[in-house]
């Protein structure tokens, strides 16, 4: 990897402690990498983005508080410098979707191996967007299909 002129900035969005100890840890391994802040809620990430303005948010989507449908339009207005990146167990290709189009630059399921995860920072922070590889099969077909889009209420 080139060096770059100035390190990414990240804030943490967990509401586990030793998840946000083990990412800190994995994030500031690398040299590019910063973590500027970390938060337990929805509201915290909010008020911590909006204080700090991070190149990165890495936000979980199961939090106290947490909407992520309708946080990131918000958030991505509040602070527009701030690419975020969805870390979460849920591999949904429709929640995936839905969460791209909101504004959320990455989708990282906390199964995939840690380099995924300084990937999609590093991508989103560059204005890019990154899909886990194990859902990007399935997000194409959701894409390609039109009936696909609608929603069982549909």
């Amino acid at each position: 990897m080139a060096a770059r002129a100035e390190q990414i900035t990240v804030v943490l969005a967990d509401d586990h402690n030793v998840i946000r100890a083990g990412l800190r840890g994995l994030l500031e391994a690398e040299a590019d990498l910063r973590v500027i802040g970390e938060a337990a809620d929805s509201a915290a990430a909010a008020r911590l983005v909006e204080d700090r303005r991070p190149r990165v948010l890495v936000l979980d989507l199961q939090m106290p508080g947490a909407a992520p449908r309708t946080d990131i339009p918000p958030l991505r207005e509040r602070a527009a410098g701030t690419a975020i990146v969805v870390l979460t167990m849920q591999n949904d290709p429709r929640g995936a979707r839905d969460l791209l189009r909101a504004g959320a630059g990455a989708y990282v399921l906390k199964q995939a191996a840690e380099r995924q995860l300084v990937e999609a920072i590093r991508i989103v922070a560059d204005g890019g967007s990154y899909v886990d590889p194990e859902l990007g099969g399935a997000l194409a077909k959701l894409e390609a299909d039109p009936l696909q889009a609608l929603s069982e209420r549909d």
